[in-house]
């Protein structure tokens, strides 16, 4: 069993940043690919970012790309989302998401259908 604890939410006036974190307990992080996505209230749920487990290839939806980065610390268990240059359409329960089998494509990391573990979530607000 994988458990997954986000923070790092809150509010933040637009233009501003902020970094999520995600830490997963297991002594095998290292081999979970991770995820982020969001879920606006009415909306469904979006992908946002991810990373491979083995070569750290990173993945972005075109929505956020050149403002999110994803990164992880694999000493730490420990998965980030840098949020810069926050728009008030941002507003979201942001969660990530582990992927512990699976091949690992831009397509399969995209859907959340192929992650097999969730967080709670973090809420992330962006108004000023």
């Amino acid at each position: 069993q994988v458990q997954l604890v986000e923070s790092g939410g809150g509010l933040v006036q637009p233009g501003g940043s902020l970094r999520l974190s995600c830490a997963a307990s297991g002594r095998t992080f290292s081999t979970y690919s991770m995820g982020w996505f969001r879920q606006a209230p009415g909306k469904e749920r979006e992908f946002l970012a991810a990373i491979t487990w083995n070569t750290g290839i990173t993945y972005y939806a075109d929505s956020v790309k050149g403002r999110f980065t994803v990164s992880r610390d694999n000493a730490k268990n420990t998965v980030y989302l840098q949020m810069n240059s926050l728009k008030p359409e941002d507003t979201a329960l942001y969660y990530c998401a582990a992927k512990v089998k699976g091949i690992t494509t831009a397509r399969t990391m995209g859907q959340a259908q192929n992650y097999d573990y969730w967080g709670q979530g973090t809420q992330v607000t962006v108004s000023s």
